[in-house]
């Protein structure tokens, strides 16, 4: 029997395969090399536009946009499903950072009792969202004396000469650790526990995010006048500018589509809490600055410490609640 010829190893149809072959492996391992190249510029650049952004502004952009959407779309859940979600949610919040918050001040010498500060920060949210403001007040001096008496027992076995200034500091940061942290944030908790407060709580919590987002974006993109250049250097005017108009737009949106109440609310809304988100920023960067840390802690990568998310928020939700005590009844 004969061969056929294309069986032949060294037949011409079987090189013209193995052409063919060899063709199309090079142009696969050439694409493979042009997309690898493509993925690293583009890696290259994203780092590039990071390693900028974190050095005018300190924070990993990355980490921070993470971050932001968890707690976010934690956030968005409990209030928009189920409020109790929402008191569990800032129980735990208002815990953490009341926790972070007494352990910063210990870098300044000021000892306020953290386990004691982190029970009452837990407490007064679901006082807040039972029993109402008069729980919440009641809850607030309790702590605060609470935080008194433990700091007192606490400081007996270290009693010591000249340690009455110390001590006498100590009960006075204790009580503004209470009322700057966990009863500020209670009042989201009062809002949330009225009739469609959910959705007040909400449009605050987006305006202030707004006010953040508009001072960020032109401030990086404009910023040439410090606002404050002792408490925050990389505040601008322009960063301002920008907040001011994304809280006025949001303002006005978030007033008609998710309130119910004439735009012209939107104006007063936006306008105070661009005041109250600012301030509040400013206050924090204060404290800090005395206590000589760049962030409350370093729990939040990107982002730093509960504290310095939450700083624009707290006044905020105060004021979001005497607006609603004030215009909801003549919006019904």
């Amino acid at each position: 029997m004969t061969t056929p010829p294309d069986a032949n190893p060294g037949s011409p149809g079987d090189d013209a395969r193995q052409a063919r072959r060899s063709l199309f492996k090079r142009r696969m391992h050439d694409r493979r090399a042009d997309i690898e190249r493509q993925v690293q510029a583009t890696k290259a650049q994203l780092d590039a536009t990071n390693e900028r952004i974190q050095q005018r502004t300190g924070r990993n952009l990355v980490f921070a946009v993470f971050i932001g959407l968890v707690l976010g779309g934690l956030l968005l859940l409990s209030l928009v499903f189920i409020k109790e979600l929402f008191i569990v949610f800032a129980a735990a919040l208002a815990g953490f950072t009341g926790f972070e918050f007494a352990t910063a001040l210990r870098i300044a010498g000021l000892r306020v009792p953290r386990v004691a500060l982190t029970v009452v920060s837990v407490a007064l949210v679901p006082a807040a969202y039972y029993l109402h403001a008069s729980g919440e007040w009641l809850i607030a001096i309790v702590g605060i004396l609470f935080l008194w008496v433990w700091r007192l027992v606490e400081g007996i076995p270290r009693s010591r000469p000249k340690a009455g200034a110390g001590l006498t500091k100590d009960l006075i940061a204790s009580s503004l650790a209470i009322l700057y942290v966990p009863f500020l944030a209670s009042f989201s908790v009062l809002l949330v526990a009225e009739p469609e407060g959910q959705w007040w709580t909400l449009a605050t919590l987006i305006l202030v995010v707004a006010v953040d987002t508009g001072a960020y974006a032109a401030g990086l993109s404009f910023g040439k006048h410090p606002m404050a250049p002792t408490i925050s250097p990389k505040k601008t005017w322009e960063g301002f500018a920008g907040a001011a108009v994304m809280a006025l737009v949001a303002g006005v949106v978030l007033s008609v589509f998710m309130l119910h109440a004439p735009w012209w609310f939107g104006l007063i809304l936006g306008g105070l809490l661009l005041l109250t988100a600012t301030l509040g920023d400013l206050t924090e960067s204060l404290i800090k600055r005395d206590i000589g840390i760049k962030d409350m802690s370093s729990w939040l990568p990107g982002h730093g410490g509960f504290l310095d998310r939450l700083d624009s928020v707290l006044p905020s939700v105060a004021l979001a609640y005497a607006l609603y005590v004030i215009f909801e009844p003549i919006f019904r």
